[in-house]
């Protein structure tokens, strides 16, 4: 009989070993809340809404999970590649046996969440065309009606109505409120810019708030203000925080100021300075107009001075003379040219008659035809038998050929 008992090791079995693992990582307080930075790879959108990937470094690789309720809040669209710094607890899935990484928080390393986010969408909306400069339009040069886009209160919307009045004083000044920060602001923005459009009777749309910190002026980076902008009938101006601030609505707007203030500047015209202009334009037509009526005054009197005005009879009778003159000139011209047709005519005339036929006759020549009129030139057209008329002076007669006789061993045909 042995002194000490047999010991049986106790037996677990692989669930109780997971729960163990799990119960040890829970307690832990390090593994319960800490940040850590690595890379994106494997990057995955379950269609339940929850995101599986790896986060990786140079040397080693870990499994992350990021639940849906706290993916729909992240403002920016993580990638593969990107290197971040995520926040959360180490977990033990117990059905695989496989410890990950449940992420509650994340950020782009660098220049974090809402710069990532902003950098996205700018991105997005550029590819788009939004911020294209082909879609910019003119503001109007004498807006009569300016819609004031703003939270109601504040000083930046009496800096806006201060420098419009100094500027033109008749200026209709509409002011649109709105909600310029926080939760639903970018909802509100939307609303009053499809308000003033539906209205219709702004020229123009002045869209700002002052300077504040990158989540004060988010509103004015979301993807639904700037398309209410870009689609906005009315040029609109943004005038969002300082002027080193930028944001996408400066971005998609028709015109980008760098204050509020800046913006009333440039979208309001300053009567007064616009009358003096308008002054000045009516002087220089005034002292154009009386130059030009002392021009055609000269003119007019030089006119007077010569001597055709001064002695009209004169020039008249001046003027008759020479117009009889070239008469004159004008029928001498057609009688010698007449004459000399005449002459030509008749040395015309004398060569036809000593052409003529009829001439021929009166020397001896007779014609000899057929019966039918047909002129015989020839010999070969004459035979014997046939019959034939002679054309003569003073008529003619009618003979038949009886005999052809040649000359110089020839035939010749006599009548």
């Amino acid at each position: 009989m042995s002194f000490f008992p047999s010991l049986r090791p106790k037996v677990y079995t692989v669930s109780q070993v997971n729960a163990y693992l799990r119960g040890l990582m829970e307690q832990d307080l390090i593994l319960q809340s800490l940040w850590m930075r690595g890379e994106i790879s494997n990057w995955k959108r379950h269609s339940s809404g929850h995101c599986y990937f790896t986060l990786k470094d140079e040397d080693s690789a870990m499994n992350a999970i990021l639940f849906r309720s706290d993916a729909r809040i992240l403002p920016f669209a993580p990638e593969n590649g990107m290197n971040v710094l995520v926040c959360g607890y180490v977990g033990l899935y117990e059905k695989t046996g496989q410890y990950q990484f449940y992420v509650q928080l994340m950020e782009p390393e660098g220049i974090g969440a809402l710069g990532m986010a902003i950098a996205q969408r700018k991105e997005k909306l550029e590819k788009e065309g939004l911020f294209d400069p082909d879609y910019k339009r003119p503001l109007p040069p004498y807006a009569k009606t300016i819609a004031l886009v703003t939270s109601p209160t504040g000083a930046v919307v009496r800096d806006m109505i201060q420098v419009s009045r100094r500027r033109n004083p008749a200026v209709r000044i509409v002011v649109v409120p709105c909600q310029v920060q926080g939760e639903g602001a970018a909802a509100s923005i939307v609303q009053a810019i499809k308000l003033v459009n539906a209205w219709g009777g702004a020229d123009v749309i002045l869209l700002g708030r002052g300077g504040g910190s990158m989540e004060d002026l988010m509103p004015f980076n979301e993807e639904s203000v700037a398309r209410a902008i870009f689609a906005s009938r009315i040029p609109v101006v943004s005038c969002v925080g300082h002027e080193t601030d930028v944001t996408i609505s400066d971005l998609v707007a028709d015109l980008r100021a760098p204050t509020p203030s800046a913006a009333a500047e440039l979208a309001v015209f300053q009567r007064e300075e616009e009358k003096r202009r308008l002054f000045s334009f009516w002087d220089r037509i005034d002292l154009a107009m009386k130059n030009r009526l002392a021009e055609e005054h000269l003119r007019l009197t030089t006119l007077a001075r010569r001597p055709a005005f001064r002695h009209p009879k004169e020039r008249i009778a001046q003027e008759q003379k020479e117009l009889f003159d070239q008469a004159e000139k004008l029928q001498k011209a057609m009688i010698w040219r007449l004459e000399k047709e005449k002459a030509r005519l008749a040395h015309a005339a004398e060569q036809l008659h000593l052409l003529s036929p009829l001439t021929q006759f009166r020397r001896g020549y007779w014609m000899v035809t057929t019966s039918e009129g047909k002129v015989l030139s020839e010999m070969a057209q004459l035979q014997e038998g046939d019959e034939v008329v002679l054309h003569g002076a003073g008529g003619q007669a009618r003979a038949r050929i009886e005999k052809k006789e040649l000359s110089h061993g020839q035939e010749e045909t006599n009548l």
